[in-house]
């Protein structure tokens, strides 16, 4: 069985800060359909820490999580 995520946008908000970063991943969602998967790439710091919980909230699914070799994050999220 293949598990390889295939992933239908991608949004890199390196440099963006807080809020506009949740601005801008919930406007990309907006974009795709229900089961379709975003990857968002965030700062580390505030972004990272804010941005995967309001989602959550929103009752989308964060399926990974992952530092980057140069600091950022990237994020793996389905919309619902």
């Amino acid at each position: 069985m293949n598990s390889e995520l295939i992933i239908n946008a991608r949004k890199d908000l390196h440099g963006v800060s807080c809020p506009m970063n949740m601005v801008y991943t919930k406007v990309a969602l907006a974009e795709l359909g229900p089961g379709q998967i975003l990857e968002v790439i965030l700062d580390d710091g505030p972004p990272i820490n804010n941005v995967p919980g309001s989602l959550k909230r929103e009752g989308h699914e964060i399926l990974r999580q992952q530092q980057r070799e140069d600091g950022s994050w990237a994020l793996l999220v389905r919309k619902n």
